[in-house]
């Protein structure tokens, strides 16, 4: 049985400044645990509902004990931040690597202010389905921990590196490394060649990409746009740039 202090703590969670302090975030929902423990983060507390643990036993093996709880969906709504819960709620330690990120041969994502945890959390996603592996993010972006964030990511979470700078600072160190910023006067995709290696940046979704920021871009890229919309959603516009500048070269016969 879940005790009023562990409830109270998990909800707490749901708070950056705690998130922070604990080292901590929550993660729900069969796919994203799961995810989650297969990937190697540690878990700290699991409670989930009699035929989830059933199901699962085999991913649970080194998580404490006193650390599982086995409750009913009527327990679980006491600590969910979903409307409806969904059998497994867990806090697992947040992954700290500090290893350098390769660029070589390699595709990365910047993000700058991207603010909406849907957004983020859809980028994430994103970037993992076409296999990126490290996101540079301004220190003012979305936290990916956020419990809306991680929800977003159905489980990519688990599988992609975010990691928070100053990105001018990060650009300026990285002069070598090519970076390409989505804008809305650029070249267009269509007429790019195959990016193998470099830098996607994709700028604020009210505001675009800082202005400083945006000099420091090795070469300005767009989506060629038919209709009368001025913009596209952040996670979109990213969806479409890396489907157009990784698919490989179709060969004439």
């Amino acid at each position: 049985m879940l005790s009023k202090k562990i409830v109270k703590y998990i909800q707490s969670l749901n708070h950056k400044k705690l998130r922070n302090e604990e080292n901590r975030f929550i993660a729900e929902g069969p796919k994203i645990v799961e995810d989650l423990l297969l990937a190697g983060f540690c878990c700290a507390f699991l409670c989930a509902t009699k035929d989830w643990f059933t199901q699962n036993k085999n991913i649970c093996e080194n998580i404490s004990e006193e650390n599982i709880f086995e409750t009913h969906e009527t327990d679980l709504k006491k600590i969910s931040l979903l409307k409806t819960p969904n059998k497994v709620v867990a806090v697992f330690e947040k992954k700290n690597d500090d290893k350098p990120i390769q660029f070589e041969n390699k595709l990365s994502l910047m993000l700058d202010e991207i603010q909406d945890p849907g957004n983020m959390g859809t980028i994430i996603r994103i970037a993992d389905w076409f296999g990126i592996e490290n996101i540079i993010c301004s220190e003012n972006c979305a936290d990916c921990y956020n419990p809306k964030v991680v929800q977003a990511t159905m489980g990519s979470i688990a599988r992609v590196k975010v990691h928070y700078t100053s990105l001018i600072s990060f650009i300026g160190k990285n002069k070598s490394i090519c970076v390409y910023a989505a804008t809305l006067d650029g070249v267009p995709l269509s007429q790019l060649k195959k990016i193998n290696e470099g830098i996607i940046l994709i700028g604020n979704e009210s505001k675009g990409i800082n202005n400083e920021l945006l000099n420091m871009a090795t070469q300005k890229i767009t989506i060629p746009k038919y209709g009368n919309a001025e913009s596209l959603n952040a996670a979109i516009a990213t969806g479409i740039i890396l489907s157009n500048i990784t698919a490989p070269a179709i060969t004439e016969i």
